[in-house]
């Protein structure tokens, strides 16, 4: 899907159906965070439960785009999944670092690592 300065995509892990990687691309803020958070919920409805989700193309995230990672991973978590961040870019980084949002949320700095935790 694609809205003015997001693109979203889902696809499986290789090797790992039970993983879905989330790919995001461009900013997420106020006017982008529902492209994100439709994805998510579409993953959540389908039982879908242990996500990657690839920042790599993310240039920025607003306090919107954070919450919607915060927001589901109790209910990713209590139906025996996780949610994973892999790629940040340095300005993503410093600032989920800043928020100290590295208690709540793992991060990795490639999909193939976040994967990969998912078997441990």
């Amino acid at each position: 899907m694609t809205v003015h300065g997001i693109v979203v995509s889902v696809t499986s892990a290789k090797g790992r159906n039970d993983v879905n990687i989330l790919k995001v691309s461009g900013y997420l803020d106020t006017t982008t965070a529902s492209e994100l958070e439709a994805a998510l919920y579409g993953l959540l409805e389908k039982a879908t439960f242990k996500i990657v989700v690839d920042l790599s193309g993310v240039t920025y995230i607003s306090s919107a785009g954070w919450g919607i990672f915060i927001g589901e991973i109790k209910k990713i978590r209590n139906n025996g999944g996780d949610l994973k961040l892999a790629g940040m870019v340095g300005d993503v980084f410093e600032v989920f670092q800043l928020l100290e949002f590295q208690s709540i949320l793992e991060a990795y700095p490639s999909i193939d690592e976040a994967v990969d935790a998912f078997a441990k």
